[in-house]
């Protein structure tokens, strides 16, 4: 799906580590909300209190998921899910497009 339809958009921005980190929320009519974001190279650490499914579009980085003693490395569009009150960390080496859906369990 290259696009969402008949959906709204929070007009003001999600911005985290000092702007190194933004995202829009886009909220459907079922409910749903998602966030549509760039990061730009850096390392983070995000905690979560609904599970995440992180959908990178584009981008270069290594994830640490919660309970995880190894970096996952991403190259290319793919997506891993982060379990509800949890933590994980991102080491970003290039700009990196992504969305993040919020999932109740």
């Amino acid at each position: 799906m290259s696009q969402f339809d008949n959906v709204s958009v929070v007009k003001k921005a999600n911005v985290y580590f000092e702007g190194k980190v933004t995202s829009r929320t886009v909220l459907f009519p079922d409910g749903t909300r998602k966030t549509l974001g760039i990061m730009l190279p850096g390392e983070y650490e995000f905690g979560t209190a609904q599970k995440e499914v992180m959908d990178i579009l584009s981008g270069e980085l290594s994830v640490l998921l919660p309970n995880r003693d190894d970096w996952l490395q991403i190259t290319e569009p793919t997506s891993f899910e982060v379990p509800a009150n949890s933590s994980f960390k991102l080491k970003v080496n290039i700009v990196t497009d992504y969305i993040c859906s919020y999932l109740d369990d």
